[in-house]
């Protein structure tokens, strides 16, 4: 006989993630899965369970009472789930600490930086984990996030300031436009279809009114998910994009891209956030991340 008990258990992963990030899109590159198909499991879902989940407001989504229910559960769970296969993915190698930060920091910050890393803290052995979206408070799996964030923070958690966050337009300068641009005020950018990406859609309107300018001026063109590719496409000179000034700091040094507008700080902090328990090793490693960004700068 059949368990009724419980729902397809792909559906109910394609709704927790989509419910988690907020967004079916973001739900099915977490996935790797088309977004029809996170659609199509999340509509299988709400069949079987004969309520709806999810309603549209505008473009986006939001949960409803029967789907916050089930978000809060499925997120419990599957974050226990991750937690004991992380667990059990480094059983082999004690003492290893799991670190939880974003791919984009990942894979233009941290992952350049391993070699230095190794040998400035030889005795530090780190699982460097992907993560998108707002980490859970209890860090399930974790033992530290690097994170870019603000108070008031969990109270469970210890956080490691390393550095204030600064964000600032940056352009290839090959690009045909550049020459131009580049002598211009930053009320120049109001008339360019600027990059943009999901995962930070506060960013150009803060930069704008920090110049005092009319955030709902700003032409938004091509967007993506992550701000990763984002950044791709700026150095691929498709056009401006704002970026986070540690991410492209490789690439202004090597002549990649340019900001010409410079940098603003956002009021936010990159912070290494782990559980109340001290953790030498942790310390060690803020300390070091600290310098990085530092170097960056």
């Amino acid at each position: 006989m059949t368990d009724r008990s419980l729902p397809p258990l792909n559906a109910l992963r394609a709704f927790e993630a989509a419910a988690r990030l907020g967004s079916v899109s973001r739900a099915a590159a977490e996935l790797h899965v088309t977004h029809g198909a996170v659609s199509r499991q999340v509509r299988l879902l709400e069949d079987d369970l004969g309520v709806a989940l999810f309603v549209r407001e505008g473009r986006g989504l939001r949960l409803t009472e029967a789907g916050g229910r089930l978000r809060d559960a499925a997120g419990t769970a599957f974050g226990q789930i991750r937690a004991t296969v992380r667990t059990l993915r480094r059983g082999s190698e004690p003492g290893t600490r799991v670190i939880g930060c974003p791919g984009s920091l990942l894979a233009r910050w941290m992952i350049p930086r391993l070699d230095r890393l190794q040998r400035d803290l030889p005795e530090l052995k780190l699982h460097l984990s992907p993560h998108e979206g707002e980490f859970d408070p209890a860090l399930p799996g974790l033992d530290a996030a690097l994170l870019v964030g603000a108070p008031p923070w969990p109270a469970s958690w210890r956080v490691h300031a390393l550095a204030p966050e600064r964000i600032g337009p940056v352009i290839d300068p090959r690009h045909p436009a550049f020459e131009q641009l580049s002598r211009q005020p930053a009320e120049a950018l109001l008339h360019e279809e600027l990059l943009h990406t999901a995962s930070r859609p506060q960013a150009w309107p803060q930069w704008a009114r920090h110049h005092g300018l009319d955030a709902g001026r700003l032409r938004l063109g091509t967007g993506f998910e992550h701000l990763y590719y984002l950044l791709e496409a700026a150095v691929a000179g498709l056009g401006i994009a704002i970026a986070p000034q540690p991410l492209v700091a490789a690439d202004l040094a090597a002549d990649r891209l340019a900001a010409p507008w410079g940098f603003i700080d956002t009021g936010a902090q990159w912070c290494l956030c782990t559980r109340a328990e001290p953790d030498p090793q942790i310390d060690r490693l803020a300390v070091w991340l600290g310098g990085q960004f530092a170097e960056s700068a």
